[in-house]
């Protein structure tokens, strides 16, 4: 069977069968209910998922589709267009003002990988492509931006504290593959906070009272107006709240995905993200290798990136924060960014679109590099309350084992894809039992 049969396949599954028919199917080929009213122990041997599989959902989740339309208009600069926008690059998963910060890594028989489309320019002539090869190129093209990290499973630890304990039996095993998006609250934050800057809001410490750093130039010059206070635990805990949102809807395309496909497993969260990140690497539980930073005045240690894969935006990848937002800004202004009238991007005059959003002047870059340095004077980490590095959730797919939901469950436990999925997707598998 070719890859092109299963793709048009998975192409006229409609969309409300995928979200009308999707239940956590935990129990995968291999596994083991070893007692209960469920017990059940699987007759055949773990089936990892195909590449085309793996790639089908990797692309679910963070595929470049074209381009984002931006945030149009600002109230701020009513003559341009918003400056809002950090990436113009349209993902099939949705962020806040296209900020754009989240990743997906991924585990499975063969090895730790990451998939990194934040800044992947759309493949030549997708707009033009029909629909088959549309999505066969959207494919291709996070593949292409898939880099292996490891050639072994994630070293996740069946054992409590590492995973809850309702999880024990099936998270991560063999045959699996697990998904785990990431996002960089650094990175939103000062999107946000640039958003907030721009129309005249003062970033207020409620914890004090007083303004988060010496914002009083800032209100002489004009650029913010203190009749405007915007509480800064807000805003730190919008920007946690962003990234969730957005990786939550990376989980959930992957899931329904799944249906269309006919895989099994589920989005959940029981997992400790400290075993996941690396933070127990003394203990031989590697992790993905995330550097942490531990602060006296933190109870937890804070994961702030990979290096030369996912860096956040504050020490120690920077000498400070002001450092930190100048790259931040060069992200948006400088060669190769957002607003670079020289990149491509989604209008019929994009240069002319582009050109009409002024860079930030000096004293907007010291306005946000005040209030980043007074965030991490305060919590030694940045953002301060929440972590650098978010990852609340993870999907795990796996193919099911009908015969476990024939034997315990009623009709309907499953879809026809998944009862039809060794068929059509392996029939080597299939033939042989």
């Amino acid at each position: 069977m070719t890859a092109t049969t299963p793709l048009s396949e998975v192409l006229s599954f409609p969309l409300l069968h995928a979200i009308f028919g999707r239940r956590s199917r935990r129990f995968g080929l291999g596994m083991e209910i070893p007692s209960g009213p469920l017990a059940f122990r699987s007759d055949a041997e773990p089936l990892p998922l195909s590449e085309f599989e793996r790639a089908l959902l990797i692309a679910a989740a963070t595929g470049v589709t074209g381009w984002n339309f931006g945030v149009p208009f600002g109230p701020d600069r009513p003559d341009a267009h918003g400056h809002y926008t950090a990436r113009f690059t349209g993902r099939t998963a949705p962020t806040a003002a296209g900020i754009g910060t989240p990743v997906l890594f991924h585990t499975d028989d063969d090895g730790v990988y990451l998939t990194d489309t934040r800044d992947a320019t759309p493949p030549e002539g997708l707009a033009e492509a029909g629909e088959d090869e549309r999505v066969a190129a959207v494919v291709a093209h996070a593949e292409k931006h898939t880099a292996r990290l490891s050639d072994r499973r994630l070293d996740l630890p069946s054992a409590p504290g590492h995973l809850l304990d309702p999880n024990l039996w099936m998270a991560n095993a063999p045959g699996s593959t697990l998904f785990m998006p990431v996002g960089d609250a650094s990175e939103q934050f000062l999107g946000i906070l640039s958003i907030l800057v721009g129309n005249g809001y003062v970033i207020v410490d409620d914890e004090t009272g007083s303004p988060a750093g010496d914002l009083a130039p800032f209100v002489r010059a004009g650029l913010l107006d203190e009749a405007k206070a915007f509480p800064l635990t807000v805003l730190q805990q919008s920007s946690y709240e962003a990234n969730c949102m957005e990786l939550a809807m990376m989980a959930h395309n992957v899931v329904l995905t799944m249906q269309a496909i006919g895989l099994g497993g589920l989005f959940y969260n029981g997992v400790n993200r400290f075993s996941v990140l690396g933070v127990f690497d003394k203990d031989g539980v590697e992790g993905l290798g995330f550097r942490f930073v531990r602060d006296e005045r933190r109870s937890l240690p804070n994961a702030v990136g990979i290096d030369g894969h996912l860096e956040g935006l504050c020490p120690p990848y920077y000498p400070d924060m002001r450092a930190a937002v100048e790259a931040f800004v060069a992200r948006k202004f400088g060669p190769g960014g957002a607003y670079d009238r020289a990149t491509p991007g989604p209008w019929r005059r994009t240069a002319d679109v582009k050109a009409s959003v002024e860079p930030y002047d000096e004293p907007f870059v010291d306005c946000l590099g005040e209030i980043a340095q007074y965030v991490f004077d305060k919590h030694g980490a940045f953002p301060g309350t929440i972590t650098t590095m978010v990852l609340p959730c993870y999907v795990q797919a796996q193919h099911i084992d009908t015969a476990f939901y024939d034997e315990h469950y009623g009709p309907g436990a499953y879809l026809r894809t998944h009862a039809e999925h060794l068929a059509r997707w392996h029939p080597e598998r299939d033939a042989s039992g």
